[in-house]
């Protein structure tokens, strides 16, 4: 039988992609839509916007602060008291700035003088200067205020958040004490435990403060600790073997601070005002500091025949406490996810 002729070798076809070109079979082919063609083209580095890392800021995941601190930004009623705020810290450190004269100078035959020339709020019942005594006034007022704040919400968060991550005995004495805690009234306390006081500074109505304020924070950090506990991701830490301490503070903790901050914004235009009514009692701060309830104490027996000595320093306490409060409205309603 004669030997057949060897077949020349067919040449290669090129290197085509798979799923780049779709056989018909009919010996043809047909191309791929335009953009799935582009995804080819494109480097396995690259994505619909180039290269990895070129995304742009709009499209990267948002966190829950940076979402408030958005909503807070546009809330007029945050930057209105923000602005508020802020001037009241600068008199606070600064109140030579805007008041340059001596607040303890005092001229009896000026006494119950209304205003006149460089004096816009008249003299009080001593013939001391009311303009310089309420810039003067809000240092005291405000140091109190941050610091009784800082004091409670460390406290506070701390011992809550021990109490509701562990649970048991520890938990139980805990919630008895803040029991105890919230039965004392706060005025009367302060007038029993100051009345033995005799320091003119302003550490013993901050202890004071923190001694019985605390119990409010506590019960806010256990309850949000409590809740964070049980959700998933912490369950799925604890079984891939994360220690307690690192699950408190690397998971829980900065899920369950935002209640805390809240109450404790709104706490401390609360804590300014009990500061003047301690020292309108005559238990808080002393002659000669100066004070915003000091001076609404002295000017109380002279409110008919010079109210103005009582108006001002009255409506600086009231505008700071507002202040406080509104920020911490604004505040709690940018950090709940409700109501977004």
């Amino acid at each position: 039988m004669p030997e057949q002729p060897a077949q020349p070798p067919r040449p290669a076809r090129p290197y085509e992609p798979e799923g780049a070109v779709a056989g018909t079979g009919m010996g043809g082919g047909m191309d791929l839509a335009a953009s799935e063609a582009g995804t080819l083209e494109r480097g396995p580095g690259e994505g619909p916007q180039g290269p990895q890392g070129s995304r742009s800021p709009r499209d990267k995941p948002r966190s829950l602060g940076s979402d408030a601190w958005r909503d807070l930004r546009r809330n007029p009623v945050f930057l209105l008291s923000a602005l508020v705020i802020c001037f009241l810290v600068l008199i606070a450190v600064w109140p030579s700035l805007i008041a340059p004269g001596n607040p303890l100078s005092c001229d009896l035959a000026r006494a119950q003088d209304g205003p006149s020339a460089g004096h816009p709020f008249g003299f009080d019942g001593q013939g001391c200067d009311v303009y310089t005594r309420t810039v003067h006034g809000a240092r005291a007022s405000v140091t109190v205020g941050v610091c009784a704040t800082v004091g409670v919400a460390l406290l506070g968060s701390v011992l809550g958040a021990l109490g509701g991550f562990f649970g048991g005995a520890w938990d139980a004495v805990l919630s008895r004490v803040t029991d105890i805690f919230f039965a004392i009234p706060v005025v009367l306390g302060g007038l029993v435990l100051l009345s033995v006081v005799t320091s003119n500074t302003v550490w013993p109505v901050v202890g004071f403060i923190v001694l019985l304020g605390w119990p409010q924070i506590y019960r806010i950090a256990r309850g949000s600790v409590i809740t964070a506990k049980q959700y998933d991701y912490v369950q799925a830490a604890r079984a891939l073997g994360a220690s307690d301490t690192r699950i408190l503070l690397r998971h829980i903790a900065p899920n369950a601070v935002a209640p805390v901050i809240v109450v404790a914004t709104i706490a401390l235009g609360t804590y300014i005002a009990l500061e003047a009514t301690l020292s309108y009692l005559g238990v808080g701060l002393k002659p000669p500091s100066v004070s915003w309830g000091i001076d609404i104490s002295a000017a109380s027996p002279y409110v008919r025949n010079a109210p103005h000595a009582l108006l001002w320093p009255a409506g600086a306490l009231a505008v700071t406490v507002l202040a406080f409060i509104m920020l911490g409205d604004a505040v709690r309603d940018a950090l709940d996810p409700k109501l977004r």
